[in-house]
């Protein structure tokens, strides 16, 4: 079998790092790819370390271009995928079509309108395989709303715990995340002068993943959910370290508690790794891996539930996911053409 794969957004961060993954994937063909200001240069341009596609051309963004693919991946930033998909769904309805930008994530119309100041576009299945029920609902689709960076990190880690009723309704998160999270525009914040031996929170109290998080944390326990996150730019290029917290329901549990509840999760997860007790998470432990690295504890004094989740941002935080849903959605072994080992040092 060869997939006849598009990717819409070719030059980014997230369009390279899908070119890399599908590179290693045996059951597919790089047919087209496709940007906007981008259109006419090489990938060599963009993407130096893609050698096999070094001389590949990236063509202007036309739907005509797009049809006639089994898989259409969109690269792309918020509200431009989603044009670009009702004129797929109308003229080619048989392919799958793979948002990795936030067009299709929230189902409250309101919600979307609120954070991203533009009519909402629709809901899509969620993207995230490893929530409770999710993977069947996703074998069963042929499109895909694939989770921002942060929310699959705070899903991942706090998810079990709001399912299993131990914390209430309240969460709060400080993660830190790479510069790549930002895109590729040249922005003056993201100068190496500037971020190289500092960190620097951004976006507080009003950051768009908000409600993608509160959304996922809802689901999990049927309830409202309060969600305060700080992010906070590192001095790195990629990866995410998200240290999240919650109220216990009633006295605190002990570790040893804890950390079935998470097993019972994630035990039969390939991809989701609860680290064991002591160890804790480190972003250079994922770097290029499609996995999540978890761990778990009981802060007494404070009555809190304590979990920390380290991922790629580019990897199992968009471009990973990604993939997981293509393969579910053609019937192809859900870890194909993804690395389960990171790079080190």
């Amino acid at each position: 079998m060869s997939l006849r794969i598009a990717l819409v957004g070719a030059s980014g961060y997230v369009g390279g790092e899908l070119l890399r993954l599908l590179l290693a994937h045996p059951d597919v063909e790089i047919t087209t790819l496709t940007a906007g200001e981008s259109a006419g240069t090489t990938v060599a341009e963009h993407h130096p370390h893609l050698l096999p596609l070094a001389d590949r051309v990236i063509e202007e963004t036309e739907v005509a271009r797009l049809i006639g693919h089994d898989v259409v991946f969109l690269a792309l930033p918020h509200g431009q995928s989603a044009p670009i998909a009702k004129a797929l769904q109308e003229q080619d309805p048989r392919a799958v079509l793979i948002d990795c930008g936030a067009d299709f994530r929230l189902a409250d119309a309101e919600a979307w309108r609120h954070w991203y100041k533009s009519e909402h576009p629709g809901v899509w299945p969620y993207g995230l395989p490893e929530l409770p029920g999710q993977r069947d609902r996703l074998r069963r689709s042929r499109t895909f709303a694939i989770p921002g960076c942060y929310p699959t990190a705070v899903a991942l880690a706090l998810v079990p715990a709001f399912g299993a009723g131990l914390v209430t309704d309240e969460a709060v998160i400080v993660a830190f995340s790479g510069t790549s999270g930002a895109g590729k525009s040249p922005l003056p914040h993201l100068l190496g002068s500037e971020v190289m031996g500092a960190a620097s929170p951004y976006a507080v109290g009003v950051h768009r993943h908000t409600p993608e998080i509160a959304q996922s944390l809802e689901t999990a326990c049927g309830g409202p959910v309060r969600v305060s996150i700080t992010p906070v730019l590192a001095p790195m290029p990629r990866g995410i370290l998200a240290v999240c917290t919650a109220p216990f329901a009633g006295p605190a549990l002990e570790d040893a508690e804890l950390r079935k509840v998470y097993a019972a999760a994630y035990d039969t997860e390939p991809f989701v790794h609860l680290l064991p007790a002591g160890i804790w998470p480190t972003t250079s432990s994922t770097l290029g891996a499609n996995t999540a690295h978890l761990q778990v504890v009981a802060d007494g004094h404070s009555g809190r539930l304590v979990a920390i989740a380290a991922i790629d941002n580019l990897t199992k935080g968009t471009a990973g996911s990604a993939i997981q849903c293509m393969n579910l959605a053609l019937g192809i072994p859900e870890g194909t053409g993804l690395p389960l080992t990171g790079v080190a040092p």
